[in-house]
């Protein structure tokens, strides 16, 4: 790292280089912000792309539990695998603690786009039935702005980022900018049309980051399937090939890869930050950084954990903790509701090449919508991802050849999923743990967080209408599923920083600004208020938009 970049003064530091980091380089840049984005791990690239390498061509098969030993929290997400292992970080170096009875897991990369990488890329706006949800139902509290005001920022980071779908004009799920949509199964259309007809609910194709046509110099999708392992067309959405590459095409934009941060530095007299500090990722040298404003992208448990480590005399709770809830209203999605079954009539041959449709269908949320009013057993709602597509039946009886006819047989499968909205509650929170440190010595985090009564009346009522609508469509063999999963499953954490107009009752105002430090500012996932049932990748980017366009008109009025 050539000394020179550490010795300027940036106009802006962004902490965190995935979805939302990339977005606010971006945006400062283009605006002619000087812009120093620090990446906790190393830069990638295409050649490390696995997405089209067979399994017989690795070491182990991909079956080996021992080649991620070192990731034994990282291996319970799908992604994590021995195609992609090293991306994920070792837990054996970046320890965290929970309380014996409130198990969470918490799934992270540590490598250019971070997350972006591997994500699920399912795209949803959320509506004013989530962001004021709290005037309908009245628990907990609205959001500082309404889908008016985020709507156009939607808009923008649509059209750019490219999000296959299809308008619906359902209240619940607002429509966007939208490529072209992904075609449906048999399957699929039959659920469609049987759940529409019988109980006015809408299934529709996932809205997904996945391009199916030329878009912004990117190659469509060309249907290989697994994502996660990257994409050399980049057809998929990831920042270091889209956001951070335009960010660093600017000139505006330095890179500082294998900067793990450890705290914000504050200049006391002024009462703003004046930079970060960071250790070197292999060298585990302390270096800083100087710049007129901090913007946190860390992702939500960890923009919190540099801000609780950033104490100072004045915030002796954390940076910005002047209300002491910097830590507090942990949400992550609730998932384990849902049923499975299968189309005995539908007597499609499955393939063992098919083209692999890198995306699902998503079942519009129904419950405790003005449509049909307020549920007398839980408040808020759910969503369903799904599909429906003919599959080898390798549990089916038999031995030899009989065995193998009826593999090939197959069955035509259908199966929901719901993923229902987690309540914000004050006790569900993460801190820092006194006694533990990562390898880098930085103080690590303790997370204590349950889903409750709600969540769990979620997930069976998910349950038992997800094998409503599936048998209703003619399914056999139904099996539902009721129970609730651990927290971290969804990998959706959002909350820990909330927005709010009140400074006694939030961390950030409405442009995700500390309330307490004016020049600093938290834009993933922590600085939401509720977690809507909707995947929140698509509302962090815009929001992350709307607070880098105030901080550059800040910067033109001189208040920054």
């Amino acid at each position: 790292m050539a000394q020179d970049v550490l010795q300027q003064t940036y106009d802006a530091i962004v902490v965190g280089s995935g979805a939302t980091g990339g977005w606010a380089a971006k945006r400062l840049s283009e605006a002619g912000l000087k812009v120093a984005l620090l990446e906790a791990g190393r830069a990638v690239s295409a050649r490390e792309f696995t997405e089209h390498v067979p399994s017989f061509q690795l070491k182990y098969r991909n079956h080996s539990p021992e080649v991620m030993r070192t990731r034994p929290i990282q291996r319970q997400c799908y992604a994590c695998m021995e195609y992609n292992y090293e991306w994920f970080v070792n837990d054996l170096e970046n320890p965290y603690s929970t309380p014996p009875d409130k198990p969470f897991t918490w799934q992270r990369l540590r490598i250019l786009g971070g997350r972006s990488l591997v994500w699920g890329r399912q795209s949803y706006r959320l509506s004013d039935v989530d962001f004021k949800a709290a005037s309908r139902d009245g628990y907990d509290v609205d959001w500082p702005f309404s889908y008016a005001d985020l709507a156009p920022c939607y808009d923008l980071v649509e059209r750019y980022v490219g999000i296959t779908g299809a308008a619906e004009g359902n209240e619940m799920l607002p429509d966007g900018q939208f490529l072209p949509p992904m075609k449906m199964s048999c399957g699929e259309i039959r659920l469609r049309e049987s759940i529409k007809k019988k109980f006015g609910r809408t299934l529709t194709i996932g809205r997904a980051a996945i391009l199916t046509q030329l878009h912004n110099g990117r190659a469509p999708c060309h249907y290989c399937g697994p994502c996660e392992r990257g994409c050399v067309t980049y057809s998929y959405f990831s920042s270091p090939f889209t956001t951070v590459k335009d960010a660093l095409k600017t000139g505006k934009c330095t890179l500082i890869t294998d900067a793990i941060v450890s705290h914000v530095e504050m200049d006391t007299n002024a009462n703003k930050a004046r930079g970060v500090s960071f250790v070197h990722r292999t060298t585990k040298e302390t270096k800083q950084v100087r710049g007129r404003s901090v913007i946190l992208c860390a992702q939500a448990l960890e923009s919190t954990r540099i801000l609780l480590n950033s104490s100072t005399r004045e915030y002796p709770k954390g940076l910005g903790n002047s209300s002491g809830l910097l830590g507090h209203y942990l949400m992550d999605h609730v998932v384990g509701g849902g049923a499975s079954g299968t189309f005995q009539d539908l007597k499609i041959l499955p393939n063992a090449n098919p083209p692999h449709r890198p995306n699902g269908i998503y079942v519009v949320r129904y419950r405790n919508t003005p449509a049909e009013g307020k549920h007398p057993y839980f408040i808020r709602g759910y969503g369903f991802q799904g599909g429906s597509a003919p599959e080898f039946n390798m549990g089916a009886p038999g031995i030899g050849a009989d065995y193998k006819k009826a593999v090939k047989l197959g069955t035509y499968d259908v199966s929901l999923g719901a993923f229902g909205e987690s309540l914000a509650n004050f006790d569900n929170y993460c801190e820092i743990d006194p006694k533990l440190t990562d390898a880098w010595g930085i103080p690590a985090l303790r997370i204590s967080m349950a889903h409750g009564k709600n969540e769990a009346a979620l997930m069976r009522d998910a349950g038992i209408t997800a094998a409503e609508m599936l048998e209703a469509a003619g399914a056999n063999n139904i099996r539902l599923t009721t129970g609730v999963e651990m927290p971290g499953m969804a990998i959706h954490e959002v909350g820990t920083a909330r927005m709010g107009n009140d400074p006694k009752k939030s961390v950030l105002n409405r442009f995700c600004q500390s309330h307490d430090v004016s020049n600093l500012l938290v834009t993933d996932g922590s600085c939401f208020v509720s977690s809507a049932c909707q995947n929140p990748t698509l509302t962090m980017m815009a929001i992350t938009v709307r607070a880098c366009d105030h901080l550059v008109e800040r910067f033109r009025r001189n208040e920054v």
